[in-house]
């Protein structure tokens, strides 16, 4: 963001070049993040990816929950032996379903990061190919706090997007 800033008044302050001369354009991110073909592409296949291993997980907790609806409901009738044992298979499961859950979380958290990452390479090549094509001089996306809608080029770089290839 300092160096958009800071390439933009470096630009006004030259002499030989006026204000006129400029031809700035605004992308909102966010926006092209939220509305992007390729995100929702990527949504459903780390629904595909991740889906049986989050259905094993609640099942994982189900058979815990019913264990210790047992324990509580039968443990006046049962040995002290029969009560131990359940007891640590409780434990065991649970930890082991929070191992789980954490093995799960790693790699939802990297496939997502890793398909985030491919999306933003797609929409910085629409950006500079917008840029490229239209001559503008500076194209600014983090950190603006007001554009005029003569300045905002998302919608082009939506419709952009929704031309590449994969």
């Amino acid at each position: 963001m300092k160096k958009n800033i800071a390439l933009f008044l470096g630009l006004l302050f030259v002499t030989n070049i006026s204000y006129a001369d400029l031809k700035i354009g605004f992308v909102n991110i966010p926006a092209v993040l939220e509305k992007a073909p390729q995100a929702e592409k990527a949504k459903k296949r780390l629904e595909q990816k991740f889906s049986p291993r989050d259905k094993q997980l609640v099942a994982q907790q189900k058979e815990i929950q019913g264990l210790e609806e047992k324990l509580t409901k039968d443990a006046s009738v049962m040995s002290d032996s029969e009560k131990a044992n359940l007891e640590r298979d409780i434990l065991n499961k649970k930890r082991d379903a929070k191992r789980s859950q954490q093995e799960f979380s790693e790699d939802f958290n990297a496939s997502r990061n890793e398909e985030l990452g491919k999306l933003q390479r797609r929409i910085v090549e629409a950006v500079r190919a917008i840029a490229k094509d239209e001559d503008y001089d500076l194209l600014l996306t983090d950190g603006v706090i007001y554009a005029k809608d003569q300045f905002d080029i998302t919608a082009q770089v939506q419709k952009k997007l929704a031309t590449m290839p994969e």
